[in-house]
């Protein structure tokens, strides 16, 4: 298992004292990032566990992260809703709250975290968020895994999110398949980063010709790759040599685990 390029203490510490008038990312590995703009602060899909499903040992412990303010659980699996790290990560983040599918809240319940700590969720809707005079707004869009399974009641039980940053967005896919109307669903945002998992499709995932191309569809400016698998496989050697040599005018960040990086300006670019 590969080793974080920082971890522990020092990425808190950078984190915690970046400046982000633009926003920063960092990647804990899988499919977990932490997007800071001005001092708020979110965690999107985070397993701090070392999980056979992770490339790079965990960064950070659940119990080390006292600053989240959100965190963003695209789906109940394991992977992406982690109990064995979202109870210590809210017992130390005393005023964070998680997001999730509202057909999830029960299965949330059942590893330890209380109905008071949710915030439920559901394609077309709107969760906003001010700290310090920040303001950043999360909206949700179905994710197919591999189906859309929807239901009445419960919804879409698989969502991926756009995290609105002043004229950043963030879409954070979770794991899905292509769909109709996916990029439909996704241009009016005006994504600037889509981290988009490139597991292939018998993980449920894009395989990494479909992630370019919903990237390219939606007029993404940056494409992310997450999710590409467990220690060994080449999934990142083969994006990186698909993308310089299919699509060579769509940028592209690959991250080292516990890497951080602040997003260009939109003028430079």
């Amino acid at each position: 298992m590969l080793q974080p390029v920082k971890q522990g203490g020092s990425l808190l510490a950078e984190i915690d004292q970046a400046e982000a008038v633009r926003p920063r990312l960092w990647w804990l590995g899988h499919c977990g990032f932490v997007v800071k703009y001005f001092d708020i602060i979110f965690y999107l899909d985070p397993m701090l566990s070392d999980s056979p499903a992770r490339r790079a040992a965990s960064p950070l412990r659940p119990e080390e992260v006292r600053h989240a303010d959100l965190v963003l659980c695209s789906h109940a699996h394991g992977g992406h809703m982690d109990p064995a790290t979202l109870p210590a990560l809210l017992a130390a983040s005393t005023q964070a709250k998680v997001v999730l599918p509202k057909s999830a809240a029960r299965h949330a319940l059942s590893i330890g975290i209380g109905y008071q700590r949710m915030t439920t969720t559901d394609s077309g809707l709107r969760v906003e968020y001010f700290k310090r005079g920040a303001y950043a707004r999360v909206y949700a869009v179905p994710s197919a895994h591999p189906e859309l399974d929807y239901t009445p009641l419960g919804g879409y039980p698989y969502l991926g999110y756009l995290v609105r940053c002043g004229e950043y967005t963030f879409y954070h896919a979770g794991d899905t398949v292509p769909y109709d109307g996916l990029a439909a669903r996704l241009r009016p945002y005006n994504v600037s980063v889509a981290m988009l998992p490139i597991g292939g499709r018998e993980r449920g995932n894009f395989t990494i010709e479909e992630a370019s191309t919903l990237a390219a569809e939606i007029g993404a400016r940056w494409l992310v790759p997450m999710h590409y698998g467990t220690a060994g496989d080449n999934n990142i050697e083969q994006f990186v040599e698909y993308m310089l040599f299919h699509r060579p005018e769509q940028r592209f960040k690959v991250f080292a685990c516990g890497e951080g990086w602040q997003v260009p300006p939109t003028d430079a670019e």
